[in-house]
Formats: structure tokens, sequence, C-alpha cells
């Protein structure tokens, strides 16, 4: 319990930094992932919305259902590895404002 208007000010100021750094780290998140054949390249952000896509060479000998499953697998990967950086930082910021 907070014993003073002072307190509680500092409190919740506390709080919103830690909401503010939670927000930064959040939007730093970009991952990118290259596919087993180094194919396709993708890059996705914490939302795992794409925000880049290359592709080597090697791309020419791919049929068409082969590109496309590159490219779903490896953004699919990219997401996965997107979403677990943001739920770890939703945890550490849990863990602080219980703990």
């Amino acid at each position: 319990m907070v014993e003073t208007m002072d307190e509680l000010i500092a409190r919740v100021q506390k709080q919103l930094y830690r909401l503010t750094d939670l927000q930064d780290a959040t939007k730093a998140i970009l991952v990118t992932e290259t596919s087993q054949d180094g194919t396709v390249t993708v890059e996705v952000d914490a939302n795992a919305a794409l925000v880049g896509l290359s592709f080597a060479p090697g791309i020419a000998k791919l049929t068409p259902a082969e590109l496309e499953q590159t490219l779903v697998d490896t953004a699919r990967t990219a997401a996965h590895r997107a979403f677990a950086q943001r739920g770890e930082l939703i945890t550490a910021f849990n863990e602080e404002s219980t703990g």
C-alpha cells in the first residue's frame, strides 16, 4: 500500500517508464530467417509482419510450388521467433510487476 501521494506518483512514474521500455524493446524486434537451402530470406517485426524479403540466385532452380512452400515455411519460422521474443519481453515485464 502507498502511504503518501509522493510515493504514489513515484510508483506510477516507475510503471510508466517500464511500459515505455517494454514498448521500445518490442518495437526493436526484427527477426531475419533464411531458408535451409539459402534461397529465401525474410525479415519480420514483432507482429510477424513481413518487412523484408530477398531471394538468392538459386531460386531459379525451384518450381513455383517449391518456392511457395519455402517462402511460407521460412516466414512461419521467422514469425514464431518474433512472437517468442515478444513473449519473453512480456513475461519479464509481468514478472517484474508481480515480483
